[in-house]
This record gives structure tokens, sequence and C-alpha cells, in this order.
């Protein structure tokens, strides 16, 4: 499984989306309305899952940009 698609699939599974919602280019807080506990509670699913720590969440806007954060920074 790549990183997209674990983290599409967390994604999902956070907001009871189907899988073809999201895409790398989907906005999460714009097109899939995730508020800012929603947020919070898929970037600590990511961090858990990549045992990773995303410190700058302001520049979190797309799938992609989470993508690009893991694959800079998991060991």
């Amino acid at each position: 499984m790549t990183t997209l698609e674990k983290i599409q699939e967390l994604i999902t599974e956070q907001l009871d989306l189907e899988a073809g919602e999201v895409k790398a280019t989907t906005n999460i807080r714009e097109d899939i309305d995730a508020d800012s506990l929603d947020l919070f509670q898929i970037i600590n699913d990511i961090e858990d899952e990549f045992d990773i720590e995303i410190e700058d969440e302001e520049k979190i806007n797309t799938v992609q940009d989470l993508v690009d954060y893991v694959e800079a920074n998991k060991d």
C-alpha cells in the first residue's frame, strides 16, 4: 500500500466517506468539509501510522500535502 493509499484510507474511515471521494488533489477542509476536530484526528492517525510528528498543520491543505509531508519525514 502506498503512502497516498494509506492516507486516503485513514481519511475515509475518519470522515465516513467512500474511497473514491478522497483524491490526492482533495482539499481536506473545503472539498470534504473536515472541521478542526476531524483534521486533528486525521493528523493523529497519520502520526501514529507513520511514526512521525506533524508540527505545521496550517500548511496542510490537500491530501497530497499530507503525502508529501509523510514522505519527507518518515524514516
